[in-house]
């Protein structure tokens, strides 16, 4: 619980259920998704909880919202720098662990100072392509 004292909000027991769930974890929750895995020790928890919770951690920076995938908001508590392998079919992400140098010319800069970037790459993940090649 230390390491929590720096997130700079109240730490209820709830909120640290859900700094529990999502330290370590390495998909890309939804809110339900958070919702549905502490709700188990916490009965009375609302969802709403569980959403300003991660929004409270977007804002400072402890989890990125995705905006991957358009029908739900995905968290990403991983803080390292990556990105990531979109499957097409079932919307499952992975991690890459890789840095990209991708050439941005003065002019596409637009006076902008870059100093981060995000790639996404998109294809069919092992299980989808497999259904797919069985549906033909």
């Amino acid at each position: 619980m230390e390491h929590y004292r720096d997130i700079g909000f109240k730490l209820t027991p709830q909120r640290i259920a859900i700094l529990d769930f999502l330290e370590g974890h390495k998909g890309h929750p939804t809110a339900e998704d958070v919702y549905k895995a502490v709700v188990k020790r916490f009965p009375t928890m609302s969802f709403a909880t569980v959403y300003n919770t991660l929004q409270a951690l977007k804002e400072r920076g402890r989890v990125a919202e995705l905006s991957i995938d358009p029908g739900k908001r995905r968290f990403d508590p991983g803080r390292e720098p990556h990105h990531h392998l979109v499957c097409t079919g079932c919307r499952r992400i992975v991690d890459i662990h890789r840095s990209y140098k991708l050439p941005v010319s003065e002019k596409e800069r637009a006076g902008f100072d870059i100093t981060g970037n995000h790639v996404e790459f998109h294809g069919r993940c092992p299980s989808c392509k497999k259904k797919l090649l069985s549906a033909v």
